[in-house]
Formats: C-alpha cells, structure tokens, sequence
C-alpha cells in the first residue's frame, strides 16, 4: 500500500454526531505491552480492536490484539494473514466480540494510518481509530479516538479526514492503581495490598476534603450552586447506611482482618506446594 497518495487531516475538536467510544483497560495494558515487546526496527505499533456496538451506538472496546506490519515514508505492509487467524481464533473464545476498529501508538494520526484505516474500513464499516501515546510524556498518557470522513470532489477523493470523537476510559480502583503505576517511567516495587489500600483512601479523603470545600464556597456564595452537582452530593449521601462510628470501624477491622487472613492462607499454600514440588523432585533423583 501506498503512502503518498494519501493526505490526512486532523480535527482535535469532536464533531461527529451521536457516536462514542469506551474502552476497556485491558486494551490499553494490552497495547502498552505490545509495544514493549516490538521489533527494534520499528517505530509503533498497530493492531486490531474487538469489541461490540452498544444500542445507544457507543463502540465498546473490550479487547485487542497486535498485527505485525512494516511500514516506510513510502508504503505499510500488514500481515493480514495473520490478522485473519488471531480473529477466527478470539472468535472460538468469545464469538460476541467482532472487530471494531485498530489501534496504533503515538500521538495523532498521520499518512500511513489512512492506508491502514481503508483496510479496516473494508473489515468493518466506520470503524474506530484508536491512538496510545506509549511515551507518556509529562507522566501522562493521550488516549485518543478517531473515525474518518472521505473528503471528495467529484469522483475524485481529496484526503481522509479524521475526526475525534468523546472517549470514556473507565476503571475500577484495582485498574486505577495499575494505570498510574504503568504512567510513571521508574518504580522501585510494585505496591502490595495494603499499600494499595492506603493509597485509596488518600485518594478518598482527597475527594472529600474537595466536595467539603465546594459546599462551604455554596453556601458562603463564593461558588454559583450548580442543581446537578447538588443531587448527585444527595444521593451519594443517602445511599450511605447510617452507621455509628463504633460499628463503622468495627465493619473496617473485619474486612482488613479477612483479607490479611486470605494473605496468610494462600502464603502458606504457595510455601506448600513448594516443598511439595522439591520432595518430589528429590524422590524422583533418588
């Protein structure tokens, strides 16, 4: 394929109608390793997005794999046969997860992605262009979500145009921990349980040192009440049980005592099946 009769232009402002995209992160994990594990010769990555269309018509991206491809100013090859076999493959897993786009790494979109693009648009219709930037420059990661317009004039078309659509990167505490750890270029270790659990609820109380700031600046009139921020506060508040603080930290105690006692029982589950593999071992030399 080639790259230089193609032209691409870029719009960072979201301007495509009723169309969305929420991606899982496994995928960015996915591609993030992927990217790690590349040929020394190349640049970035590219691979194939799976997912589902939801009713509404948000693209949920739930998992993903890497095609090997090569790719100059000039030209991008991919190995389409063995995109091919990675999906009939994904497909005997989980046949409910078709293709809905491809990924690449870097920042923005350039020539050789249109190439790309017309390919997956012949696998799918509209599909969704993901962008990871892998360096994450600044300690942060761009995520970004495109779908592409042919601009034409005539019979004769003039450039792809790739628009960027919203994108909604959602993630429990556990994924959390992990993207922000994945942000940092240099950890020492990676944080055990109870260091996960300390760093939560910094980040808890955090949150609500905030909204305590912005209730006082409401009612002191530095802050305009917003009505939808107001409901949301109240109905976090009231689906809180109305427990003492005796039965509170009681609750708390019981739950970080279960979980040290699980820590403690698969400890000496690992330490079992240990010496269980060596006195096999030995039985066998003997």
């Amino acid at each position: 394929m080639a790259a230089g009769d193609h032209t691409v232009l870029q719009l960072s402002t979201p301007s495509t109608a009723n169309l969305s995209a929420k991606v899982h992160p496994l995928v960015i994990f996915n591609v993030c390793d992927c990217y790690v594990r590349r040929p020394d010769q190349a640049e970035r990555v590219i691979g194939t997005l799976l997912g589902s269309v939801l009713p509404d018509g948000t693209v949920d991206i739930r998992n993903s794999y890497a095609v090997p491809h090569t790719e100059s100013a000039e030209q991008v090859a991919l190995d389409i046969e063995y995109h091919h076999n990675m999906l009939v493959s994904h497909q005997k897993v989980n046949p409910k997860e078709v293709i809905v786009g491809w990924y690449s790494t870097g920042l923005g979109v350039t020539g050789g992605s249109a190439l790309i693009h017309d390919f997956y648009s012949r696998e799918v219709p509209n599909p969704v262009h993901l962008t990871v930037d892998t360096g994450f420059r600044n300690g942060e990661g761009t995520i970004k979500a495109y779908v592409s317009v042919n601009l034409a004039l005539g019979d004769r078309q003039l450039a792809a145009q790739f628009q960027e659509i919203p994108l909604d990167l959602r993630m429990v505490e556990a994924e959390r921990l992990g993207f922000d750890i994945l942000k940092t270029t240099a950890v020492d270790k990676l944080p055990n349980d109870l260091e996960g659990m300390e760093v939560t609820m910094q980040r808890l109380l955090a949150l609500i040192d905030d909204v305590y700031k912005y209730v006082d600046d409401v009612v002191e009139g530095r802050v305009a009440a917003d009505n939808s921020i107001g409901r949301f506060i109240s109905d976090t508040v009231a689906s809180l049980p109305k427990l003492s603080p005796s039965v509170f930290d009681k609750l708390v105690n019981d739950s970080l005592q279960d979980q040290l006692l699980l820590l403690y029982l698969s400890s000496i589950t690992r330490t079992q099946l240990g010496l269980a593999e060596k006195l096999n071992t030995a039985a066998q030399i003997l």
